[in-house]
C-alpha cells in the first residue's frame, strides 16, 4: 500500500476534559489553524463542527465522541474529541482503548475538577501518554501555577512546564516558551491565525530562567551523556531539548504542560507543535496483544502495513445517509473497500460495503487504511463494540472494552403498537451505539427499562428515541439501579453430583464463576481433571448467572459473588438439565447467604462561596452524605462527599436554592454500598404493596 504520510508521521490522540473545561473549543481552533475548517465553530453558538448532534448543538456540550483528520508541520492528526460529562464517560474509555496519546485540557480557574481525575485515571489504566494544556487563561482568576500544583497533588503525576502565561486575565496576550526561550504573542483581528516571536519582557526574564532550569533539569536526567554536559555547562541546545522531552512524555516520566486561551485565539499553535513533537507515533506504542480465538495462544501485531490485518471496532454509529457505521482502529496490516473480514469474537463473516474517513459526521470515501489510521466502516451486520475484525487467514482476538454497571433506570411505555415496533427498533440500535445503556424488555406489561449512567445520558436517549426513531412513549421518573449481594458462606448440592460453594465478594467485583477438580469446599477430593467439563457443567454456569439477573431481597440483579463448582457429574443430561439445576441451586442459597440491597454511592463535588459552605453541608448530612474534604480554590471552598444516588435526584434545584444560584456541583459514581435497612425495607414494602 502507498503511504502518502509515513507512519512514523502519524498523532493519533484525544482531547479530553471535565465538562467547560474548553474542550471542543480548543478542537475547533485546531481546526481552523490546521486548515480544516474554514470557519471557527463555537460552542455557545450551537456550530461547533464536533458537536454535530441536535441534542449537543442545544446543549452545549459533547455527547458522542467524534473523529477528524487534520496536518500540522507536514505530521497526520488524527483526533477523537471526547464528552467531558460524567454520564459518557464510556466515550472516553472506548477512546482512550485506541488511542496512542492525549491532550487533557484544564479549566485554568478551577484546575484539576472530578471528571478531569477519571479521564487521567483512564488514560493511566490504558498507558496513554498525555500532554495538559491549561485553558481560559484570559479569565478572572485564572492561576496557572495553582493548576500545576493541583496536577502534581491530584493526579500524582509529575508536570514539565514548558510555557508560561504572559500577562494574566484580562491582559494575557501569549506565552513565554521555556523550550526556545522566546516569547510567543498573538495580536490582531484574524482569529489568531497568526502570532509572532519577540524577545521575553524584562520583568519575566529571571522567572523564565528559573522555570527553565528545572525543565532543563528534569530531562537531562533521562541520558547520561545530556547529563554528563550540563553539569559541565553545556546546556543542551533545542533540539536534543526537544528530543528529551519526547523520550520523557513516551515514558509517561512526565507530562508537559502547555497554557493558554482557546475562545481567546491564543496558545493553541504552541499545543499543535506539542502534540506533533512530543506525543506518540504508532510506531513508539508496543505492538497489540491479543490471543487467538478458541486458545490462550497469545499473538501480537505490529504497526505494520506488511503485517496481517488486525483492527478493533470502538464505536457504532447510526447515520441517517449511510446507515450503520462501525468506528475501527487498524493496528496492523491493510483494510480496502468491498473486502470480506472475519470477526473473531462473534465468529462470523463481515464484509465492508464501504470504507469512510470521518470529519465529525461529515464522510470521505477512501479505497483502503493502513495501520494507524481511524476509520468507519458501513455495511457491518454483526459487529459491535470491542469485537476485533481480522484476516481471515490469520484470525485474533484483542483485549476488549469493559462497560460500566448502569446506576440509574427509567422506563419507557409506547402508547401505540406501532410505538412499541419503533420503540423496540430504536433501543437496539441505541444500546448498540452506547455499550453503557442496558435495556429490559417486559413482554407481559409492554414496559420497556433503560439503564444508564445518569439522568441526562437517560434523557438523551428518550429524546433520541422521539426525533430519530418517532417513538410517542409514556417516560416515567429516573430512578435508582440498585443492585444486591451476599455476606455469607453457603454450600449448595444441585443433585448432578456438583456441588455450588458460595462466596461474597467485594461489591465492585462483579461475578465469578469457578471449576475446581481437586477441591477442599467440600472435602470431597476428586482427581479425574476432565470431571467438570461437558454440557451439564456450561448449563450449571449459564443457570447461575441467569439467576443473579433476579435477587430475593428486592428483584435486582446480584454482584459480588463467587461460585465455585466442585464434584463429579453423575448423571448423563444435557445443558438444559445443567442451567435448570443452576437456577436452583442460587434460588435456594441466596436467602440463607445473608443477602442485602447495595446502593450507589455518587462522589460530589460542590464549589461554592464561603459563606454557603455550612448550609449545604448540612444538606447533604440530611441527605445520608459522607463529607470527605473541605478545600480552598482560589476564592471559593470546594466540598467533597459521598452521597447515595437516591438522595441527589432534584439536587441542582436545592443548591441553587441554598447558594442564591452562586454554587455549582459536578457528581460520578464511586461505588455500591450496603444500603440501610430502613431503605430495603421501604422498597420491599412498595413491591409488596
Amino acid at each position: 500500500m502507498h503511504r502518502v504520510t509515513p507512519l512514523q508521521d502519524y498523532r493519533n490522540i484525544g482531547i479530553m476534559a471535565h465538562i467547560d473545561a474548553g474542550k471542543t473549543t480548543t478542537t475547533e481552533r485546531i481546526l481552523y489553524y490546521t486548515g480544516k475548517s474554514r470557519r471557527m465553530g463555537e460552542v455557545d453558538d450551537g456550530a461547533a463542527t464536533m458537536d454535530w448532534m441536535e441534542q449537543e448543538q442545544e446543549r452545549g456540550i459533547t455527547i458522542t465522541s467524534a473523529a477528524t483528520t487534520c496536518f500540522w508541520n507536514g505530521k497526520r492528526i488524527n483526533i477523537i474529541d471526547t464528552p467531558g460529562h460524567v454520564d459518557f464517560t464510556i466515550e472516553v474509555e472506548r477512546s482512550l482503548r485506541v488511542l496512542d496519546g492525549a491532550g487533557v485540557v484544564f479549566d485554568g480557574v478551577a484546575g484539576v475538577e472530578p471528571q478531569t481525575e477519571t479521564v487521567w485515571r483512564q488514560a493511566d489504566k490504558y498507558t496513554v501518554p498525555r500532554i495538559g494544556f491549561v485553558n481560559k487563561m484570559d479569565r478572572v482568576g485564572a492561576d496557572f501555577f495553582a493548576c500545576v500544583a493541583m496536577i502534581q497533588d491530584r493526579l500524582a503525576a509529575v508536570p514539565l512546564v514548558l510555557t508560561l502565561p504572559l500577562g494574566q486575565e484580562a491582559a494575557f496576550a501569549g506565552v513565554v516558551d521555556l523550550v526556545t526561550m522566546t516569547a510567543v504573542v498573538w495580536r490582531g483581528d484574524d482569529l489568531g491565525a497568526t502570532f509572532e516571536t519577540v524577545d521575553i519582557p524584562a520583568d519575566l526574564v529571571d522567572r523564565a530562567a528559573e522555570h527553565r532550569r528545572v525543565l532543563v533539569e528534569a530531562v537531562v536526567d533521562l541520558d547520561e551523556a545530556a547529563m554528563a554536559a550540563y553539569l559541565n555547562g553545556d546546556e543542551p541546545d533545542v533540539a536534543t531539548l526537544q528530543s528529551l522531552i519526547r523520550r520523557g512524555t513516551l515514558a509517561r516520566a512526565f507530562v508537559p504542560v502547555l497554557c493558554g486561551a482557546a475562545f481567546k485565539n491564543k496558545g493553541v499553535q504552541t499545543l499543535l507543535d506539542a502534540v506533533v513533537a512530543y506525543l506518540p507515533s504508532p510506531l513508539d506504542v508496543a505492538a497489540v496483544r491479543g490471543v487467538v480465538p478458541g486458545s490462550l495462544v497469545e499473538v501480537t501485531r505490529a504497526a505494520n502495513d506488511d503485517e496481517p490485518f488486525a483492527g478493533l471496532a470502538f464505536k457504532v454509529m447510526n447515520d441517517p445517509v449511510a446507515g450503520t457505521l462501525t468506528f475501527v482502529r487498524v493496528y496492523s496490516g491493510v483494510l480496502r473497500a468491498a473486502s470480506r473480514v472475519v470477526n473473531a469474537v462473534k465468529g462470523s463473516t463481515e464484509e465492508i460495503a464501504g470504507l469512510l474517513l470521518m470529519h465529525a459526521n461529515d464522510r470521505e470515501q477512501i479505497d483502503r487504511a493502513g495501520a494507524g489510521d481511524i476509520v468507519a466502516l458501513a455495511g457491518l451486520v454483526n459487529t459491535t463494540t470491542g469485537d476485533t475484525l481480522c484476516d481471515p487467514a490469520h484470525p485474533v482476538i484483542l483485549e476488549r472494552i469493559a462497560f460500566p454497571e448502569p446506576v440509574m433506570e427509567v422506563v419507557v411505555e409506547p402508547k401505540t403498537q406501532a410505538d412499541g415496533a419503533r420503540l423496540a427498533v430504536a433501543v437496539v440500535r441505541l444500546a448498540a451505539e452506547d455499550p453503557s445503556l442496558r435495556v429490559a424488555m417486559d413482554a407481559e406489561s409492554g414496559q420497556t427499562t433503560l439503564k444508564g449512567m445518569g439522568e441526562l445520558q437517560l434523557e438523551i436517549v428518550v429524546d433520541r428515541m422521539k426525533r430519530e426513531f418517532k417513538v410517542d412513549a409514556t417516560v416515567g421518573r429516573p430512578h435508582v439501579a440498585y443492585r444486591e449481594t451476599i455476606t455469607e458462606r453457603v454450600v449448595c448440592p444441585t443433585g448432578l453430583g456438583v456441588t455450588v460453594t458460595f462466596e461474597p465478594l467485594a461489591a465492585g467485583a462483579g461475578v465469578v464463576v469457578e471449576t475446581v477438580n481437586d477441591t477442599a469446599v467440600n472435602d470431597t477430593a476428586v482427581n479425574d481433571t476432565a470431571a467438570l467439563s461437558g454440557e451439564i457443567v456450561v448449563g450449571l454456569e449459564q443457570g447461575l448467572r441467569a439467576a443473579m439477573d433476579q435477587g430475593c431481597v428486592a428483584g435486582y440483579p446480584v454482584i459480588g459473588v463467587k461460585a465455585t463448582l466442585s464434584g463429579a457429574v453423575s448423571v448423563a443430561g444435557d445443558r438444559a438439565m445443567g442451567e435448570l439445576a443452576g437456577r436452583q441451586a442460587f434460588r435456594e442459597a441466596q436467602p440463607q447467604a445473608g443477602p442485602r440491597l447495595l446502593e450507589p454511592l455518587m462522589r460530589l463535588e460542590v464549589v461554592t462561596p464561603d459563606e454557603y459552605v455550612g448550609g449545604i453541608i448540612g444538606d447533604l448530612k440530611g441527605r445520608r452524605g459522607q463529607v470527605t474534604g473541605l478545600d480552598q480554590r482560589g476564592k471559593a471552598r470546594v466540598v467533597e462527599a459521598l452521597v447515595p444516588l437516591a438522595r441527589l435526584f432534584g439536587y441542582v434545584n436545592a443548591l441553587r436554592s441554598l447558594s442564591q444560584g452562586r454554587a455549582q456541583y459536578s457528581m460520578q459514581f464511586d461505588r455500591y454500598a450496603e444500603a440501610p435497612n430502613t431503605v430495603s425495607e421501604a422498597i420491599g414494602a412498595k413491591l409488596a404493596g
